[in-house]
This record gives structure tokens, C-alpha cells and sequence, in this order.
């Protein structure tokens, strides 16, 4: 990795050095920074990580052997508080105590996310090293004038891993191969490997993962597709299928079920821990750009993504046994299913890895 104009570097001052990492939310996106915790972890052995995230995405960065500590803020709820007059104060109360939490305690902080709530989140450190992208690539530009050294991805850093990559540069870390690590949670794999058994799925099984849901409409596959697409799949390739859901998608998931003349299994409520032992089990991945697609694709576990909206170049799933295809006109009804069973045929053939 090579920026266009590499800032002279500033290492953190001596002794134990304290970098905060500020990557508060989705799931996809934090996952996709998860590479930066690695990258500082080993150029920096001795430093003291934290990691500020919103609450609903902690739960990836439990006992993540690269991190010390874990600051949760739960911005989403303090914007529901502020509807009410009561919850001004709550709200007054809960900011006020991070701050407390923050302010002095970092050498260096790290803006991964580009929003004003993030910066204002770095300003609260007070580090005398604030890192984050210049405003161009800011999401919200004003979120620049929080930091004090400011950088401008190489061209070559199309993907969002190796933007986030880009702002280690200014402490002299030039990141290599991007590395990603979810904790491995015994229990929850255990669990999930006797509810494939309960339902029949052996290990020689390919068994096929469907993930329906997406976090925005615009982002889902018409639900007639990838019917078409799983019962292909299974009736074709002899795939076992399996249906992903998250919170108020199930309806999505069944509906998909009650379309195949083949059986499919319906995946049981999850959670996080859970749904990675899935991911883990399954040959093959098919899903929207959505956070159960950027795990199983941190977890080595072959990847196709379905594109629509946004780009595959900067947000697709990221390994070498992870495909993407982009819709030809930006909507999700662009991709066809032949062209997406074929893909999906030929990455089982395959592993995932280039035929």
C-alpha cells in the first residue's frame, strides 16, 4: 500500500503508547476495520489498543486478542432519548461520563468512520495525534476539522479495508496483506454443529448459506430471484440450503423456504457468536452487501455478494475466495439469476478460489 503523498511520520510517544481506534457501527464496517486493530497490534507489540464502537456492534470486538479495552457509546439510543424531554438530561449524563472516560488518556486516536459524531468523539480524547481522512473522503466532511493530520487514500486503495489501512501511514506502519481475526467461540460452534446434525447436514454436504436481508430495501434481491436462485442450487448442484435471517427478517427467509420444491433449513434466532458458526460450516455464501456477508467472508468462508446500489469495488466482500457481481444499472432487479446460480455453481466447483 502506497499513498499518493505519504505524511512524515509521527510515532506515539515513548513508553507504552495509548491509540484509540474510533469505528462505531455496522457490523460490515466494523468488521472491514478490523484489519487496523492487527496492523497496529503487531507494528506497535507493546501498545495499549482501545476501540470505541457503538454497542450493538461490540459484540465482534469481544476478547479480540489485539485489543485491551473496548469503549461502548450507544448513539442510536441517545437519539431516541432526545425525543423526549426526560431523556435531554440522561443523554447530558451518559455523554458527559465518556468524555470523562476519553479525554486524556490516548497518545494517538484514529477516525476510521468520517462522521461528526466520530470526531467529535477524537476531539474528546484530546490526543495531541488526531489521524482521519482528508474531508474529501469524509462521509461528512466537517468531520476533518476534529483531526490534526489528515489522509488522502492512494488511488490504488479502492476497497474500504485499505482506505482504513491508509490512515496508519502518518505512525510510519505501511500495512501489508490485510489480516482479519473474529474470535473463535467454541460454545456457539458446538451448538451450531449439533443443530446441522439434528437437521441432517453432514460435513460432505455443500451446504449453501442465503442471507436475505439487508439493512436498507435498495440493497435486498427480489425475493422471487433468489428463490430461483436456491432452488437451482439445490435441485442442480445437490446444495444443501440453508436461510439466514436477522431481527424482522424472518418472514423473508420463509418465504423463500415455502418457494422450494427441495428442503431448506430455516436458521434458528442467532446471535452474533452463533451465526459465525454458521458461516463457518457453510461451503458457500450468498448475500447483499450486509454485515453476515462481510463475516463469513472475515472468516474465510467463500463469498458472493449481490450488488446493486452500492459498489462492489469499494465495499464487496474481501479475500481471494470472495466474488461480487454488480449490477449492470445500479438497482438490485438488474442482476439476473442465471448469471448469479452460474457464479455461485462455479465457486462451489471451485472452493471460492479462482477457476
Amino acid at each position: 500500500m502506497s499513498a499518493s503523498r505519504r505524511p512524515a511520520a509521527g510515532r506515539p510517544a515513548a513508553g507504552r503508547p495509548r491509540i484509540a481506534i474510533v469505528k462505531l457501527s455496522s457490523l460490515g464496517d466494523v468488521i472491514h476495520a478490523l484489519p487496523v486493530a492487527r496492523a497496529l497490534r503487531q507494528a506497535l507489540p507493546e501498545a495499549a489498543l482501545t476501540w470505541i464502537v457503538e454497542a450493538r456492534e461490540q459484540a465482534i470486538l469481544r476478547d479480540h486478542p489485539d485489543l485491551d479495552d473496548v469503549v461502548q457509546v450507544d448513539t442510536r439510543r441517545w437519539r431516541r432519548l432526545l425525543r423526549r424531554p426526560a431523556g435531554v438530561r440522561v443523554v447530558w449524563r451518559e455523554v458527559a461520563a465518556v468524555r470523562r472516560r476519553l479525554r486524556g488518556s490516548f497518545d494517538v486516536a484514529i477516525d476510521l468512520q468520517g462522521l461528526i459524531k466520530s470526531g467529535a468523539l477524537i476531539a474528546a480524547t484530546r490526543a495531541p495525534l488526531r489521524i482521519g481522512f482528508a474531508a474529501s473522503h469524509c462521509r461528512e466532511r466537517l468531520s476533518a476539522r476534529f483531526t490534526n493530520r489528515r489522509v488522502t487514500p492512494p488511488p490504488a486503495a479502492a476497497h474500504v479495508v485499505d482506505q482504513y489501512l491508509s490512515l496508519l501511514w502518518p505512525l510510519g506502519i505501511a500495512a501489508g496483506t490485510p489480516e482479519f481475526h473474529v474470535p473463535v467461540r467454541s460454545v456457539a460452534d458446538r451448538r451450531m454443529e449439533e443443530l446441522l446434525v439434528e437437521h441432517g447436514v453432514k460435513r460432505s454436504d455443500r451446504l449453501v448459506a442465503i442471507n436475505p436481508g439487508a439493512g436498507r430495501a435498495d440493497k435486498r434481491w427480489p425475493i422471487a430471484r433468489l428463490t430461483v436462485v436456491a432452488e437451482r442450487l439445490a435441485t442442480e448442484a445437490g446444495a444443501r440450503i440453508l436461510l439466514l435471517w436477522g431481527p424482522d427478517e424472518a418472514n423473508l427467509a420463509r418465504e423463500i423456504r415455502d418457494g422450494l420444491s427441495a428442503r431448506a433449513m430455516l436458521a434458528p434466532p442467532t446471535d452474533l457468536d452463533e451465526l459465525a458458526g454458521l458461516l463457518r460450516r457453510a461451503a458457500l455464501v450468498v448475500a447483499s452487501d450486509t454485515g453476515p456477508l462481510h463475516l463469513a467472508a472475515a472468516l474465510g468462508t467463500p463469498c458472493l455478494g449481490l450488488y446493486g446500489p452500492t459498489r462492489s469495488s469499494r465495499n464487496g466482500p474481501y479475500g481471494v475466495r470472495c466474488r461480487a457481481l454488480q449490477s449492470p444499472d445500479g438497482t438490485m432487479a438488474g442482476l439476473e439469476p442465471g448469471v448469479v446460480f452460474e457464479t455461485a455453481l462455479e465457486m462451489l466447483d471451485t472452493g471460492g478460489f479462482p477457476a
